[in-house]
């Protein structure tokens, strides 16, 4: 497979943008809220903290282990994309391009805000 440097930073930051909008963003919290379980647990400040704690068995249990997990929700979503951008480029190069350019605006807000933070 022969791949042009700009295209796998493209399908890189996709890739990136891609899994963070499965496993943290709140606009996706519904397609987690299934295999996920709240937790409330008060600190030694008396502050009240929430947890996200996989489902603990069955077919939940295992998709609530697998979005939990950046890493590995990063796999399986750089699995899709390859395959999808394979068999479906036309669909799936526009796909790319916005999610490659969400990922970079990303990355670029994190910096801009650690940098007016400091």
């Amino acid at each position: 497979m022969d791949i042009s440097w700009i295209k796998f930073v493209l399908v890189s930051l996709a890739i990136f943008r891609i899994t963070r909008l499965i496993v943290f963003d709140q606009i996706t919290a519904f397609i987690r809220a299934p295999f996920l379980m709240e937790y409330e647990q008060t600190n030694l400040l008396g502050e009240k903290e929430s947890y996200l704690v996989p489902r603990e068995s069955g077919l939940r249990g295992w998709i609530g282990k697998l979005i939990s997990c950046y890493w590995c929700t990063g796999v399986w979503t750089a699995a899709a994309v390859v395959f999808f951008q394979w068999k479906f480029p036309v669909i799936v190069d526009p796909i790319i391009l916005v999610f490659g350019l969400a990922g970079m605006a990303a990355i670029i807000e994190t910096i801009v805000q650690n940098l007016i933070s400091d």
